[in-house]
């Protein structure tokens, strides 16, 4: 397996020449073209915070410094079990270390939350050339503190460390940040990658069941567009890999590390080459043209990767019903959601509130809607012509199906 993975992007297609340019004609003017290049590391690692790792202590660090400092993010719930240990590690190696701890969850991922870590960083004070912000926690951590890096001091350099599934294989690895506003999610956003995001899965052990079902959602999702050999890892292997937590030293490790591994390097193959979304049509879009909406109105019932699946269905449905996917097809695809313990809808997805999503995710894309919907299982295509009808019709499909089983 690939120890390693580095996504890099630039802004060449955007910017086709660097320089300063003045007009010769009557008015003054001056157009500056210029290019930013961007490099993130992306890296699987074991026993992050064993005391003999130098990992996290030397990630984002640019020079040498006398005195080791770091501003730590760390969610309240990953404190309760990982606590003690993320606290010796710091103190093995001798870092002056505040921490920031915090409940946050898609209710609280809120300019509020932002600001109240930004008052503690504020009293902490850092050096941002040479002292990142270190985020520890799931998804919507590494989100709030990624949109505060952008912000504070113009963008100060941050670690990500995700400590559930979602965040290994999907917020984490991105270039994404942001939070909620009113019942729109992400409204306020930057792209702002970290300089490094460590993963480490022996955090996914403390996680519930639910969650690990979360973040396989996340992970059927790129098995469904482009990799049908990660489907089929799913299909076949759902549970075990729910029940064993994706976890080291038993039977299914070599299945949970292909499944890490196709996972994230299939994610980055899609954000690589259009990190700043430059191009809307986008693979990785596949579950998230209905879910933003889903996903809000039914907090606190839904997670993300449960709202992403509920998308998928109805996007399933509406592919079978256009000849793209087979019933056969269809049947593997809901049974493997079913085996991943994942729900197929939600009474908010009525066909009022669906056609209200699309029309927003329409905005969000530029004036079309750009839907990715699957040609089988491993591959898919962008639909521009999506009908209400069709969207009731796929609701109906649903929820038949959901009550026939």
């Amino acid at each position: 397996m690939r120890n390693q993975l580095s996504a890099a992007a630039s802004l060449a297609s955007a910017a086709p020449r660097i320089g300063l340019h003045r007009s010769t004609g009557p008015s003054r003017a001056w157009e500056i073209r210029t290019v930013k290049p961007v490099t993130y590391t992306v890296r699987l690692v074991d026993d992050l915070f064993g005391l003999n790792s130098t990992d996290l202590v030397k990630a984002g660090q640019t020079q040498r410094v006398s005195r080791i400092r770091r501003f730590v993010v760390l969610d309240a719930e990953v404190d309760w079990y990982h606590g003690d240990r993320i606290r010796k590690y710091f103190d093995h190696h001798n870092v002056e270390t505040r921490f920031c701890v915090i409940r946050v969850n898609e209710q609280l991922k809120t300019v509020d939350t932002l600001l109240d870590v930004c008052r503690q960083l504020d009293e902490f004070g850092i050096n941002r050339r040479v002292e990142p912000i270190i985020a520890i926690g799931g998804g919507v951590l590494c989100d709030v503190v990624g949109l505060l890096a952008s912000l504070y001091r113009r963008g100060t350099p941050y670690v990500r460390v995700p400590t559930t599934l979602v965040g290994l294989v999907d917020a984490g690895v991105g270039a994404k940040t942001g939070v909620n506003f009113g019942e729109h999610k992400n409204r306020l956003d930057t792209y702002f990658p970290s300089s490094h995001t460590l993963l480490d899965r022996s955090f996914l052990a403390t996680l519930d069941s639910r969650h690990i079902s979360n973040g396989l959602a996340e992970i059927l999702k790129i098995g469904l567009i482009k990799d049908l050999r990660l489907f089929e890892l799913l299909e076949q292997h759902g549970s075990e890999l729910i029940e064993t937590r994706l976890q080291a030293g038993n039977a299914l490790d070599a299945v949970a590390v292909e499944v890490l591994d196709r996972a994230i390097q299939g994610m980055l193959e899609e954000l690589q080459p259009n990190l700043w979304e430059h191009k809307l049509e986008r693979l990785v879009d596949y579950g998230h043209s209905f879910s933003p909406l889903i996903e809000m109105r039914a907090l606190p019932e839904l997670l993300h990767g449960e709202a992403v699946t509920v998308d998928m269905a109805l996007t399933t449905c509406l592919a079978r019903r256009r000849g793209l996917v087979s019933r056969r097809d269809q049947d593997r695809i809901f049974a493997t959601m079913r085996a991943l313990r994942l729900p197929l809808w939600h009474p908010v997805c009525d066909p009022a509130t669906l056609i209200a999503a699309l029309r927003d995710t329409v905005r969000h894309r530029d004036g079309l809607q750009r839907i990715p919907l699957p040609l089988g299982i491993g591959q898919a295509y962008f639909a521009n012509d999506v009908t209400d009808d069709e969207i009731a019709q796929a609701c109906d499909d649903v929820r038949e199906e959901v009550c026939r089983a």
